[in-house]
């Protein structure tokens, strides 16, 4: 699948938020989803129907309606696959992929894992990724785990709206029946149901059921995967490769220009310098620089005249001067005195010792009060007692045990030496070999492992460097750069992307891609002789 054509915001989401983003790719296609769905889930409903209606075995097809739902969920399973990354596909298209896509591993969502209460997130993993046996199973514990218990819940969530909807449908037959006859007319139902139900009632059934089923189970399946989708997210840094993408498309036609403007700055940079013959009142020029004489001057100066200093007595002479400060004082915006106007009692004095203001006695909820606390008190200190008397008559039971926990354990009197841990084992003089013959073999993931060590010796010996033990790939990918040749650190960056990919994602390469991979590198790194 291509990350850069996905037609949603792909982003790390919290669960409820994923299975929401799900349920909007349902509603936004649900045309495309519904239409195929009706078209091949009608004819089940009937063959399975007519099955049964022969056999006189009408909930035969009940269960057999409920037990191949998953072989329904592939319908909006593949629409939802296809509509993220590109247009929703057509009628013709879904329908005719159900009848080659998916088979093989549905074979075990209609057996052993119908009951599987993580179908909803499973599922798009068995479908999608084209992944078998240990694989299969590892690609979908990584997946599910962190969601399981929201994968959990849904299903829980989905078989609870299936029922309400049957509820709701046995309902609405009630509400056309007039209120007097109500209650004979649901007993008479019930007893329709249940005694020896007729073929045409266990029909009628099986239609809701049915019904209910389809309305339930595409969101059910959209906000699976919805959940599969932020996993994915969460594990490949989907989002991270789509920003770079696009950093790279926004950069990319404007690199020659930035480039001219970079020299085009190193050339101004590297000019003779005229800073110190720029004016005073040049806002570019450099700024004075104080020193301890300049600070004492600076010091020593006479403070700046006041007011009456400068104009001596004429401001207690002038009078326009004191008509200007009255004005100004007698602005609304320069008063900061206020008037406050409050209610308050009329006789406030006397009211604390007569009633405390509101007509009860004090001295009765004094006494409440008095009698709390001597209950709280007094009840704590016999409660405490009794705890105490508890722990004196249970004694024999917890402390040997609390005896033990507290014992101070006895130091070895004899010096222990661990054991050295192995040393890595060595590369094979023939390692394009060995690596095909692991491979060859089955052990595909030993036999990329065989490869990257060998890739990480050359590298470090190229680059001239000694790597710590146990360095990650990115510590590794940053040493590599010190490798003189460019094609050498582009040959072990491919290298680190492909182990990356199946050590932690579980994606292998196939045969085609391996045989690729050990040709680009045998001759770059010196493997063959």
């Amino acid at each position: 699948m291509r990350v850069e054509t996905v037609q949603v915001e792909l982003r790390p989401r919290t669960a409820w938020e994923a299975m929401e983003l799900g349920n909007a790719l349902v509603r936004r296609h649900a045309a495309a989803i519904w239409g195929p769905w009706l078209l091949c889930a009608l004819p089940l409903f009937l063959a399975v129907n007519a099955a049964a209606w022969a056999l006189d075995r009408l909930w035969l097809a009940t269960l057999a309606l409920w037990w191949l739902a998953p072989l329904l969920d592939r319908i909006p399973l593949f629409v939802l696959s296809r509509a993220v990354f590109g247009a929703a596909p057509r009628l013709r298209q879904t329908i005719a992929a159900q009848l080659r896509w998916g088979w093989r591993p549905l074979l075990g969502y209609l057996t052993w894992r119908r009951f599987s209460p993580w179908r909803a997130v499973s599922l798009p993993v068995a479908l999608l990724e084209g992944l078998r046996g240990p694989a299969l199973a590892q690609r979908r514990a990584l997946l599910v785990d962190g969601v399981g218990g929201h994968a959990l819940l849904l299903a829980v969530i989905g078989q609870a709206f299936v029922g309400l909807l049957l509820l709701s449908l046995a309902s609405l037959v009630l509400m056309f029946v007039p209120a007097e006859l109500l209650s004979e007319s649901a007993r008479a139902m019930w007893a329709l149901v249940t005694e020896q139900p007729p073929r045409w009632v266990q029909l009628l059934g099986n239609l809701a059921l049915w019904l209910a089923i389809g309305l339930v189970a595409p969101f059910q399946v959209g906000a699976g995967f919805g959940l599969y989708l932020n996993r994915r997210t969460q594990l490949e840094a989907w989002d991270l490769e789509i920003a770079f993408r696009r950093l790279r498309a926004r950069i990319a036609p404007a690199a020659p220009t930035f480039a001219v403007a970079l020299l085009a700055g190193l050339l101004l940079a590297a000019g003779p310098s005229h800073a110190q013959d720029a004016p005073a009142d040049d806002p570019l020029a450099p700024t004075k620089t104080w020193t301890h004489e300049d600070q004492a001057r600076e010091r020593d100066a006479p403070s700046a005249a006041s007011l009456h200093d400068v104009f001596d007595d004429q401001l207690a002479d002038d009078a326009g001067f004191g008509d200007a400060v009255e004005r100004a004082y007698a602005d609304p915006l320069l008063d900061n005195r206020r008037i406050e106007r409050r209610w308050q009692p009329k006789d406030r004095d006397d009211t604390p010792e007569r009633d405390g203001g509101n007509g009860l006695n004090p001295g009765l909820f004094a006494g409440i009060a008095q009698l709390f606390a001597l209950i709280a008190e007094y009840g704590l200190w016999i409660l405490l007692g009794l705890l105490v008397l508890a722990l004196a008559l249970t004694a024999r039971r917890w402390w040997p045990w609390m005896r033990d926990g507290l014992a101070v354990p006895a130091e070895d009197s004899e010096i222990v030496v661990d054991a050295a841990p192995p040393l890595p084992e060595a590369l094979p003089d023939d390692l394009v070999a060995t690596a095909r013959g692991l491979w060859s073999s089955g052990q595909r993931r030993r036999a990329l492992a065989l490869l990257y060590r060998g890739s990480v010796e050359a590298m470090a010996e190229r680059a001239g460097v000694a790597l710590v033990p146990g360095a990650t790939e990115a510590q590794c990918l940053r040493v590599s750069r010190r490798m003189p040749d460019a094609d050498d650190r582009d040959a072990f960056a491919a290298m680190v992307r492909v182990w990356q990919r199946a050590a932690y994602g579980g994606r292998l390469p196939d045969d085609g891609g391996f045989e690729a991979l050990v040709a680009a590198l045998a001759p770059r790194f010196g493997w063959q002789a």
